[in-house]
């Protein structure tokens, strides 16, 4: 057992089982073993890769998006440009780079990363040298200072706990994670069931809550309405909220038993944009979208953009440029974690827009020409 499985072990004995989302959350965020505060995650070496990693492409355009805000605010003189859960920092680098073309937007913009881990604060500062006397780092977005934002969330909402109820005869019940007669986690569920929940569904069925996401979105959109700005959110999920459980585990780009070992793997549960939407409306934000990631990107104009990068390219790097194109963008179905097949990122992954009632809607937000 892992030393966080350790610790939990004696946590349920000593105090009894835990909710899913306890577990989930200690997963990832013991402040000692927690698998985001001890590691460099991302990549080939690591246990999965995000669109910035894939291609300069993203985050360039994903700068672009936010210089263009800027001006649709009427260009503040100073803007704070936040990125939740920023990585190895390459999307951050490659939206600096792509916005030399408006400098005025970069003057204006404190850079702002939101960052728990020690070791991935390490990795942003020396991938963000170059601009390191304009970045500060925030345990969270409550900690950044007041005022207009642009906050980007690219793969944040996906690595918030979430809840798990079973629809049994008596009830909705929740799954607690516990110990049994050899010492190691399983899941069960509670025997008292849940009554607030009123959801219609048969016998056996899952609901999965994200309650941290809600909570998470409700104080960005609030932070839009009171000081202006706009966010973007890009993530894997679902645009209808649905029956189902969808959290995954993976280690080196396989998927695992999230229970096996705890603080070792990623666990993620697919977002749930329409759970979103609702939590930023109700702040009084306007939300745009969700759109599929492919559509967002080709609005925005990846295909442009590649053709800009072809034309000074090695044989091999445009076999590379037109194979992350291809990977950001493709909708049809495709190996998946586990041996199973997922849709393309173009489709898998959505694009959510949450502004202040002020501004017009964002780019690549804007309603199709009519044929």
């Amino acid at each position: 057992m892992t030393p966080l499985g350790e610790e939990l072990r004696l946590l349920i004995e000593t105090n009894g089982p835990i909710p899913f989302d306890r577990f989930m959350e200690l997963s990832l965020s013991h402040p000692k073993y927690g698998y985001y505060l001890t590691r460099d995650p991302f990549g080939a070496a690591g246990d999965f890769v995000t669109a910035p990693e894939i291609s300069q492409m993203f985050g360039e355009l994903i700068g672009l998006w936010a210089a263009q805000v800027w001006t649709q605010m009427d260009r503040p003189a100073r803007v704070r440009l936040v990125e939740l859960g920023p990585g190895r920092g390459s999307l951050m680098a490659d939206a600096l780079r792509a916005c030399r073309v408006m400098p005025e937007f970069l003057e204006a913009a404190d850079i702002c990363l939101v960052e728990t881990s020690p070791v991935l604060r390490d990795v942003q500062r020396k991938r963000l040298s170059g601009a390191a006397s304009r970045v500060a780092w925030y345990d969270a977005l409550a900690d950044v200072p007041p005022g207009p934002s642009i906050v980007i969330a690219n793969e944040f909402f996906d690595a918030l706990p979430v809840r798990h109820f079973v629809r049994t005869e008596e009830g909705w019940c929740e799954k607690l994670v516990g110990v049994d007669e050899d010492g190691q986690l399983f899941i069960g569920l509670d025997n008292t069931p849940e009554t607030a929940l009123r959801v219609e569904a048969d016998v056996g069925e899952t609901l999965e809550i994200g309650a941290s996401a809600h909570r998470a979105m409700a104080e960005l959109a609030a932070r839009l309405v009171s000081h202006g700005g706009a966010a973007l959110v890009v993530d894997y999920g679902h645009t209808k909220t649905a029956l189902g459980e969808t959290v995954q585990a993976l280690w080196r780009h396989e998927a695992v038993d999230p229970l096996e070992a705890p603080g070792e793997c990623d666990v993620t549960a697919h977002v749930d944009f329409a759970s979103l939407s609702r939590a930023a409306a109700a702040m009084g934000a306007r939300v745009s979208g969700p759109l599929a990631q492919g559509v967002f990107l080709e609005r925005l104009g990846i295909h442009e953009r590649a053709r800009v990068l072809l034309g000074h390219s090695s044989e091999a790097q445009a076999a590379d440029i037109e194979s992350a194109v291809d990977r950001l963008t493709a909708t049809e179905q495709r190996p998946g974690a586990g041996g199973r097949t997922a849709p393309g990122m173009g489709a898998l992954f959505k694009a959510l827009a949450v502004t202040s009632h002020d501004l017009t809607i964002p780019p690549g937000f804007e309603p199709p020409p009519e044929p």
